[in-house]
């Protein structure tokens, strides 16, 4: 560690000797007093110097004179004379008038003025020299307030010279200072640009932290496209002078560098700085590959590792062939770790969690070892762990701001219910894992929403108010309902996230369907401009026209728009005799209008049917995309279809051409045979693992893939040697349909199931209570299951039902089973933990 901190201060030393000799002016005292005639007959032009003009009989700038005479040591540093002028009584001059006494400090170059500051700005040491070399680096430091700014400035550099961008709370505290002193170092090299406006942090792509200042190296000399941005990479580190020079040292080295000797001789500026180097092990026939997964992997880990190309025709290693990567750390003494990994996600991770290094595999005798080990571990393991319980236990110390959200009692809770038009309520356990992963969404849920007129968030403990849970017919936990007025209540049976929830919470705010007086009010719901507080939470928007002749139609629509309400927005045009806004639109009552926010275009349909129904079927498959994004939180949309699957992996968008090409495909399939859709692993990762059950390794992407999961499994790959176009993948399918291609994989027929059973909690509270009955709250369960009635549209996602209703919800709710379970788990010797606790 010692020799690392030589390293680092060597690395400045530059920087002292540079300071060390310069000269001073008259005694060894750094704050010189001087008459105002000695001052302005001692400036040298190009010198710097702060003065303060200062009367005898100023006694409230005593505090400023001691700060100012601290922050001489670290100006002169920089060349920068610090100066007290002591003004004469009868001296009324421009600085010495008594208007401007004790009030300013003044900077000059030569005898020129650079800039006035007011002295409570220069408030301590940090200030003084921070605002000081701000003032004298206005060339190299640009300061900005908007984006079109800071874009004009990257577009101005691109191909030319990088940029440090910096972000602080404040001009005047530490930050500023070290990155002004970074700015005097490094000002020729890089052009620093500077803000505290924390709305820019958003807008380049990080996350805005209004205490926390930010810096990001800003690639701009590799973009020479305008309209391509410069990679960004941010430093991790608290914003210090040694943190930014250690910074932009990493910034500056190769972003991959070759090797052809012995790696154990190797040594870069990464290492030098205490980080790992990784080495991506190349031969001649793969090494344009290789130098392109090592630019990646160089990219992913800038400013984390370093990235290292090392040949093997080059260097006699002693190492198994199987072998890829190897990982050398900056401890001494510690030997070269040579690894066996499968892609570049496990080469990022083995860096960025560093725990996992022992857990990686080091040749293929180890590698056996290590499968015996986990087999005997699993033999000894008969339960399969809660992840959620883990995940929960693991974040436990992090405190939630539960202020957010209104807590109610059962002495509250009726009264607050008739304070809001709207109050939503999330009815949970504390000692629930599932429930506390919920609360965590339910209170960014209620950030969002915070001011939001009419809606009340709120939250009821069942494990402090198990009667009040009873009444409302809980019986799951984690629910949340959505009581309007006192008049009915709604049950949320949709996705946990924070979207979704906020979404849904403000789609319900309105009627649905929102019945449409005039035709203005119609054409302004169809450009989504009313009700203009939703337009954020939803994509598309139906509309359905009815005349005096289409009542039957218009009940089945406004039923089909109580089962979809919080998910879609619906609204109802009543027209007259005339049909004006009919015939504007080419339809005839009943019809339906569809109006899609990204592509500013409205559709009609004609409503052949009136049963509520197919109108719900209809309009959940309107909500479909085309040619959909798959992600976790809308696969089991596409899935309900069961219906085979043309999916794109990507590592990453794909191209505008692809994009064209399978939309073209999606829109001209004949009777929607199939879903067309794509998959971006790096916006779901979870990809990587679906194709490795597809195929035995990840292939090169993108790849088109065919696979019906709902009949055989079959797995086909269209031939990455063809360009995916509409007439090359009709002409494949083709080929599939006729049995003419041999499939890649065929997925298992068994069900996906955990690999090891969970815990029985009944049996063992059974043991632990033997005298109650465990089973009998389940058996009325069942009986209420059987009597279950549907509701028109088949839709399980909300439910209706009247105020303070005492039977058992008709739709069950998301979570876990709470009848029979809370009393028992009270009963257990060891209590649930309180929020306070966890």
């Amino acid at each position: 560690m010692s020799a690392q901190k030589d390293r680092w201060v060597s690395c400045f030393s530059f920087l002292l000797c540079w300071a060390s000799s310069i000269p001073t002016w008259g005694s060894t005292r750094l704050l010189q007093e001087l008459s105002p005639q000695e001052y302005f007959s001692s400036l040298q032009a190009g010198r710097a110097s702060l003065a303060y003009f200062s009367h005898n009989s100023s006694p409230g700038a005593q505090p400023f004179l001691e700060q100012i005479e601290n922050s001489a040591e670290a100006l002169q540093d920089y060349g920068i004379l610090v100066v007290k002028v002591n003004c004469p009584k009868e001296d009324v001059s421009r600085y010495c008038g008594k208007e401007n006494s004790v009030r300013k400090a003044y900077l000059f170059r030569g005898n020129v003025l650079i800039r006035e500051f007011p002295t409570d700005a220069l408030f301590d040491v940090n200030s003084i020299v921070a605002n000081v070399l701000f003032a004298l680096l206005f060339n190299e430091v640009k300061y900005v307030e908007t984006l079109a700014d800071l874009q004009n400035i990257e577009n101005a550099l691109k191909g030319k010279l990088n940029m440090v961008f910096a972000y602080v709370p404040a001009t005047g505290t530490a930050e500023h200072r070290a990155v002004m002193e970074a700015a005097f170092v490094y000002g020729t090299v890089h052009q620093f640009v500077l803000t505290t406006e924390v709305t820019l942090l958003k807008d380049t792509g990080d996350e805005p932290d209004v205490s926390s200042a930010r810096l990001l190296y800003c690639h701009c000399q590799r973009a020479t496209d305008l309209a391509q941005p410069c990679r960004k990479t941010p430093m991790e580190q608290a914003l210090t002078m040694l943190n930014i020079h250690r910074h932009l040292k990493l910034m500056g080295a190769p972003l991959v560098t070759e090797v052809a000797e012995d790696p154990e001789k190797v040594s870069t500026v990464h290492l030098q700085l205490g980080l790992p180097l990784v080495f991506i092990l190349s031969q001649k026939e793969t090494y344009e590959a290789d130098r392109r997964t090592a630019e990646f992997v160089a990219w992913k880990l800038l400013g984390k590792a370093g990235v290292a190309l090392l040949s093997r025709d080059l260097v006699d290693l002693n190492v198994l062939l199987r072998s890829n990567v190897a990982l050398k750390t900056p401890d001494e003494g510690v030997p070269i770790k040579y690894l066996i990994l499968e892609d570049t996600d496990e080469v990022i991770t083995l860096v960025e969690n560093k725990s996992k290094v022992e857990h990686i595999q080091e040749g293929e005798e180890e590698e056996e070892d290590e499968e015996d080990e986990d087999e005997k571990d699993n033999n000894g393991q008969d339960i399969q762990d809660d992840q959620v319980v883990e995940a929960v236990s693991r974040d436990k110390k992090r405190e939630l701001p539960l202020e957010l959200i209104l807590a109610l009692t059962e002495d509250t809770f009726h009264s607050a219910l008739l304070e809001a038009s709207r109050t939503v309520v999330l009815f949970y356990a504390s000692w629930e894992a599932v429930s506390l992963t919920v609360l965590r969404s339910y209170i960014e849920v209620a950030s969002h929403l915070k001011g939001t007129q009419g809606v009340l968030l709120s939250r009821v403990n069942c494990w402090d108010w198990p009667g009040l849970c009873t009444k409302e017919n809980v019986t799951q936990f984690p629910t949340i309902k959505i009581y309007e007025k006192g008049e009915r209540s709604v049950i949320y049976n949709g996705m946990w996230g924070t979207e979704e929830l906020t979404s849904f919470i403000m789609l319900s705010r309105v009627p649905c369907p929102l019945k449409l007086a005039t035709i203005d009010e119609a054409e302004g719901y169809l450009r989504g401009e009313f009700p203009s507080e939703l337009s954020p939470y939803h994509q598309t928007s139906f509309l359905g026209v009815f005349s005096a002749a289409t009542n039957e139609a218009r009940e089945a629509f406004e039923e089909a728009g109580n089962i979809l309400s919080g998910h879609v927005m619906m609204g109802m045009y009543f027209e007259d005799d005339d049909l004006a806004f009919s015939r504007k639109y080419a339809v005839s009552p009943p019809a339906l209008l569809l109006a899609r926010r990204e592509g500013q275009s409205v559709e009609g349909i004609t409503l052949s049917t009136q049963s509520t129904q197919d109108m719900v079927q209809m309009i959940r498959a309107e909500l479909l995309d085309v040619f959909p994004e798959i992600t976790v939180q809308n696969l089991p949309r596409y899935l309900q279809l069961r219906k085979p699957f043309l999916i794109l992996f990507s590592d990453g968008d794909i191209s505008e051409m692809e994009s064209k090409e399978m939309l073209k495909l999606a829109k001209g399939r004949p009777q929607q045979a199939f879903v067309a859709c794509w998959l971006n692993l790096k916006k779901t990762p979870v990809g990587r693992g679906v194709l490795k059950a597809y195929f035995a390794a990840v292939p090169s992407l993108p790849v088109l893939i065919w696979v019906n999961l709902h009949a055989g499994g079959q797995v086909f790959k269209f031939p990455s040697e063809q360009p995916i176009t509409e007439i090359n993948i009709l002409s494949w399918l083709e080929r599939l349909k006729e049995g003419l291609e041999i499939a890649s994989s065929t997925l298992s027929e068994e069900d996906w199931k955990p690999p090891l059973p969970a815990y029985d909690f009944l049996q063992m509270m059974e043991t632990t209570m033997p005298e109650l009955p465990v089973h009998t709250s389940h058996h009325h369960e069942d009986r209420s299951a059987q009597h279950q009635p549907k509701s028109p549209g088949g839709d399980t996602a909300i439910q209706e039902e009247p105020f303070q209703e005492t039977k058992a919800e008709k739709v069950m709710s998301p979570g876990r089973d709470l009848r029979g379970t809370a009393p028992r788990l009270a009963a257990r010797e060891k209590q649930g933990k309180r929020h306070s606790e966890l």
